[in-house]
């Protein structure tokens, strides 16, 4: 039987008492014998340093530099909760550092900083880029995270808001074969975004890249238009390549005749009501965590085939889980400076073919798939390798 919500904090918070947290540092070398310590410290690592300090390549060969990820945030947008700070925001990214670890065998620091002010955030980054291999910037507020993002594409490594691409690339895939499994192209679709901020932004831009044409997104406002006055600049740029029949209104409007449906904004926003009036064969991806903009059985009731959400305990969970330790992986592994929108969609396309048979309640492989990380690594070095780093 599924624990209650209230038995999940109990058991989390009992569990991280216990731990005192999810890290600890383990040592690669022996340090048992007087060499060992001359080795791996004084006076065999002066030389070491040195041979970097001649030759700074030679950091990602004899430092863990290129295996190394840190995770950057401010706490201004943890997970659903909202602006939690540093402190808030540490128990999420030591979490990420997990799974950076566990499924992708990359090794993560986290770092959440005491300012969400953009340019100290840039700032502290940009300091910190020589003892790492690439940044997961994460929790950071919109429309914040796409400047920070933005200014910090020329350090020399791979900066990556996962809220935003990580998100995009899980979507993508869960698009592309839900439309497998209902025998939809993707360019002929309508697809609804409900939730204009980071991720719902970054999926728009990938599912426009595949070949979406007919797309319409709505934040809390009601849909997004061009000429729309209250539009924060992310908003009206996306503005002007969708909806372009200018439809105004809430989800309630929007959501006429719909193919796809994808949720990145809060709870109960949908019935099976506006299911019905989607297309027939409608997919319904309600992420909101923990409570989805519709819940599976009213999403069925009201006609969806092929329904995912963001939670473990419902098929179909779109997850950035999926892709951002391979992303990582492939980046940093090709010694790529950033990760381009080609290696993204690469990795969406990746991560889709590695279901084997499709189904209604099997459009990804589950989070704890070990051979996800791997495959994608493996696609986004081969887009490097085949379109660089422009």
């Amino acid at each position: 039987m599924a624990s209650t919500p209230a038995e999940i904090a109990e058991k989390a918070i009992a569990l991280h008492r216990k731990h005192r947290g999810k890290l600890s540092i383990e040592s690669r070398m022996p340090l048992n014998t007087v060499e060992d310590l001359s080795l791996a410290y004084t006076p065999g690592v002066g030389h070491v340093s040195s041979a970097v300090a001649a030759n700074p390549e030679l950091a990602y060969e004899l430092t863990g530099r290129g295996r190394t990820v840190a995770v950057v945030s401010d706490g201004s947008a943890v997970l659903g909760l909202g602006n939690l700070g540093p402190l808030g925001a540490m128990p999420v990214m030591e979490g990420k550092c997990v799974l950076f670890k566990e499924l992708g065998g990359v090794d993560a620091v986290p770092i959440c900083l005491d300012t969400q002010d953009a340019d100290e955030i840039v700032m502290i980054v940009r300091n910190l880029a020589p003892s790492f291999g690439g940044i997961n910037l994460e929790d950071i507020s919109a429309p914040r995270c796409f400047d920070i993002e933005e200014r910090l594409q020329d350090i020399g490594i791979p900066v990556f808001h996962d809220d935003q691409h990580g998100t995009a690339i899980v979507t993508m895939a869960a698009v592309t074969n839900a439309l497998r499994v209902v025998g939809k192209s993707i360019d002929q679709v309508k697809v609804v975004f409900s939730g204009a901020g980071a991720a719902g932004i970054a999926c728009a831009r990938m599912l426009m890249k595949a070949g979406v044409t007919d797309m319409i997104l709505l934040d809390s406002k009601g849909a997004i238009y061009d000429g729309r006055e209250d539009l924060t600049h992310a908003k009206r740029d996306i503005a002007k390549v969708t909806n372009r029949e200018g439809v105004s209104g809430d989800i309630h409007t929007a959501i006429e005749g719909a193919d796809v449906f994808v949720g990145l904004s809060g709870p109960d926003l949908m019935n099976r009501d506006d299911v019905k009036r989607m297309a027939k064969d409608a997919v319904v991806l309600a992420m909101a965590n923990p409570t989805p903009e519709i819940l599976p059985d009213e999403a069925k009731a009201g006609g969806a085939v092929v329904i995912g959400t963001g939670r473990s305990d419902f098929p179909n969970q779109v997850n950035n889980v999926l892709a951002f330790p391979g992303v990582f992986k492939g980046a940093m592994e090709s010694r790529a400076p950033r990760v381009t929108a080609e290696m993204q969609l690469s990795a969406a396309l990746a991560l889709a073919n590695l279901v084997g048979t499709l189904g209604v309640e099997n459009i990804l492989p589950s989070a704890l798939d070990r051979t996800v990380a791997p495959a994608i690594a493996a696609a986004v070095s081969k887009a490097y390798a085949e379109f660089g780093a422009k």
